[in-house]
């Protein structure tokens, strides 16, 4: 099986429909798939529901799909970077789902592993708990959450092999792990694409099973907050 794909467009060739759910890994600007996200963006593809750490900014990652209006939900844990997420989600035009950020992390990682649902004791007594089923445990108090499970996952590796294991460069591995299992069909883009072998499996951070497509391409290396002192 052949899953190296030429480019982004290529590699999503087939998998886009408006209205489909999608995960997709990164923190902040830090290991985003900026390649994928940019294809399905030129390919218009509207009503998107985005499982996502957060939305990028204004002008870089998931924003950019905000800024043409093909999201119409959001699945995060923080906002906090984006004007226009915060514009558009307090005039109605979209909508947000809030999930502590170990909530959805672990959402996303059940949702891959086969479990439908979880006890968390986060958010108990919150707004976050309403409507959800509470279950005591030795006392304590629980909340149910579902995991995620995504028409399709993109994530951005370092590295990968042409059978798809991937290995990721320190904070870059924060929610593209996760995100990539809980998909139907993961979409991987990486910065070199390596022979199959070439690898140290002991250093594979995702086996290949979860990696369906896998593009190679040149990546910007943005400073989502840049703090410096006078010299």
């Amino acid at each position: 099986m052949n899953k190296v794909y030429g480019t982004a467009a290529e590699a999503l060739d087939g998998l886009l429909h408006d209205g489909m759910t999608m995960a997709a890994g990164g923190f902040g600007l830090c290991g985003i798939p900026e390649l994928l996200i940019a294809a399905i963006r030129d390919a218009g593809t509207k009503d998107i529901t985005i499982a996502s750490n957060n939305c990028g900014v204004d002008d870089f990652g998931l924003g950019i799909l905000l800024k043409t209006r093909q999201i119409k939900k959001m699945i995060s844990s923080y906002v906090g970077e984006n004007a226009e997420f915060m514009r558009q989600y307090l005039s109605g035009e979209l909508e947000l789902e809030f999930n502590p950020q170990g909530t959805l992390a672990e959402r996303m990682r059940a949702g891959g592993a086969g479990i439908p649902g979880f006890y968390t004791k986060t958010g108990v007594g919150t707004v976050i708990a309403d409507g959800k089923d509470h279950k005591d445990f030795n006392g304590e108090t629980y909340i149910l959450e579902t995991g995620l499970v995504m028409d399709l996952a993109i994530v951005k590796a370092w590295k990968a092999d042409t059978s798809g294991n991937l290995i990721f460069r320190k904070t870059a591995r924060n929610f593209n792990v996760p995100a990539a299992t809980c998909g139907r069909v993961c979409v991987a883009e990486v910065e070199e694409i390596v022979p199959l072998g070439s690898l140290d499996p002991d250093h594979i951070h995702l086996p290949g099973i979860y990696v369906h497509r896998l593009i190679q391409g040149q990546h910007e290396k943005r400073i989502e907050q840049r703090t410096t002192r006078a010299a």
